[in-house]
């Protein structure tokens, strides 16, 4: 009895060993190998429920990886409003967000105006800001899951929604903060837009970016703008819009719209008081943004004060009705809408 249970106890250990060794066998050439890629297990990512699909989707050229991503409409609304509005913003202001991007790419797609043979937009605010999955989650980092479900639950709350103005998608202009007054398309763009007046939007004190200031050297100034100013810019005389923003001033002996000196010296806004204090130029501005259309910062104060994304949508864009995406389908789909 002592010898087999001897022989059964070496036995029972082999099978053990042999039970450790196969396993080891079966990893060690897929990850020691010096002729084969190192193979790292991948965490378990966060599941979280997508948007609805969509029937048309968007093309999108990534300005890093110079490739166009083509991405289902819906999904695409989501991770603009994810790119473009801070997500610890009201849900109100959220919907209205994803209301604004799906109708902002709606016109776009139904006037048909691509940059390039492959792309409908970019990824840049030259278009729309757009972080794909992977960027998102580098963004949010442990947050992600819940952030997206946030936002994923506004884009839902609006889907098939657009802002129209005589049965058309409207230019669905925004920006981060008002001075107090969204701008008339017409005092900032060339032409006026009958939906994008100047409205009072006084719930913007609130943001970061109210105020602001930036200094430059007069000689900075001089060189910029080809003029002369000497000590004279105290009395400069400058004319203002009907959103109080800088209409024309008058530097030495020219003129210039408050659009080009912000843009000349990337001013946060063209509402801005010019002030010199020795060899500097003091720039004050008020806002951040072009100022024509929405100010999400407004729009988040407005959804603080019991607002919903569609009593916010209507202040900020003039006599619009929110209609369904299937008005646009014919169009859409490359045919011609039926009047």
């Amino acid at each position: 009895m002592k010898k087999n249970n001897g022989i059964g106890l070496i036995a029972l250990c082999s099978l053990f060993a042999t039970m450790l060794i196969i396993p080891t066998l079966i990893v060690v050439p897929f990850t020691n190998s010096g002729n084969t890629e190192k193979v790292e297990e991948t965490p378990p990512t966060e599941q979280v429920a997508e948007v609805e699909d969509s029937a048309f989707s968007v093309s999108v050229w990534r300005s890093e990886s110079e490739k166009v991503e083509e991405v289902p409409l819906e999904t695409y609304v989501s991770r603009v409003v994810a790119s473009e509005m801070p997500v610890n913003f009201e849900m109100e202001a959220l919907k209205a967000q994803a209301l604004a991007a799906r109708t902002y790419i709606t016109r776009h797609l139904v006037e048909g105006e691509k940059v390039s043979s492959e792309a409908d937009v970019t990824d840049t605010v030259s278009h729309q800001v757009y972080k794909d999955d992977k960027e998102l989650r580098t963004l949010w980092q442990d947050s992600y899951a819940d952030n997206m479900e946030k936002i994923n639950q506004a884009v839902k709350a609006t889907a098939g929604e657009i802002i129209t103005y005589e049965r058309e998608p409207i230019e669905a202009s925004f920006f981060s903060t008002s001075n107090g007054f969204t701008e008339n398309a017409g005092d900032y763009w060339e032409h006026d837009i009958p939906y994008l007046k100047s409205v009072e939007s006084p719930w913007d004190q609130g943001s970061p970016k109210f105020t602001d200031q930036k200094i430059i050297t007069v000689a900075q100034l001089e060189q910029t703008l080809g003029v002369s100013v000497g000590a004279g810019i105290q009395q400069s005389t400058m004319t203002k819009t009907e959103g109080n923003r800088v209409d024309e001033v008058h530097l030495g002996s020219q003129t210039f719209s408050g659009r080009e000196i912000r843009e000349k010296f990337e001013l946060p806004s063209s509402d801005f008081s010019i002030q010199q204090k020795g060899e500097h130029v003091i720039f004050t501005t008020k806002g951040y943004g072009h100022g024509v259309g929405m100010s999400q910062y407004g729009a988040n104060g407005m959804a603080k004060t019991g607002k919903d994304y569609k009593e916010i949508i209507h202040h900020y864009y003039q006599d619009i009705e929110i209609s369904p995406l299937s008005t646009q389908t014919a169009s859409l789909n490359g045919e011609k809408p039926v009047n």
